[in-house]
């Protein structure tokens, strides 16, 4: 099973090299002046603001996926660069993820969960509509992303 630890700004590199190219993968552009420019201080925007930003290392140390949550406000959080590298998916490590996510929002005191995402990522998708989460029509969404989704967490877990 691969390790879960917590990402640190020396992971950065690491971590957008990942995620841009799972984004080539999909055809998708990555926009680090905009969407992608949190992870220029990973501690910053999301450690020090009451989320998290966490890695999957292989036995090997590599980085194969990421997952975070970043504050909106006190109630909610999104759900924000969940990936998985190509070669890992299949293997149930997104549930993994998915549900780490959900338990540490609920620890985090949030209410609810939002996200963005786009819909050539049908995995990603079904994953999130298997969990509960509900589509809904958001403000603005980010340029590459196209569908919002939200799930109310119930506390108790």
């Amino acid at each position: 099973m691969p390790k879960l630890r917590q990402a640190t700004n020396k992971d950065q590199a690491a971590v957008t090299k990942l995620i841009y190219s799972i984004l080539e993968d999909y055809k998708l552009k990555h926009d680090p002046r905009t969407t992608d420019a949190d992870l220029m201080d990973i501690e910053k925007n999301y450690t020090t603001r009451n989320g998290l930003f966490d890695l999957l290392e292989d036995e090997n140390g590599k980085i194969i996926a990421t997952v975070g949550l970043y504050k909106i406000d006190d109630e909610t959080c999104e759900l924000r660069k969940m990936y998985l590298d190509k070669y890992q998916r299949g293997k149930g490590l997104g549930k993994f993820l998915l549900e780490h996510a959900l338990r540490r929002a609920r620890e985090l005191g949030y209410k609810k969960v939002v996200l963005e995402t786009a819909s050539v990522l049908k995995e990603a998708i079904g994953l999130y509509e298997k969990y509960g989460f509900i589509k809904f029509q958001a403000d603005h969404l980010s340029k590459r992303c196209d569908q919002s989704y939200f799930l109310e967490l119930d506390l108790k877990g």
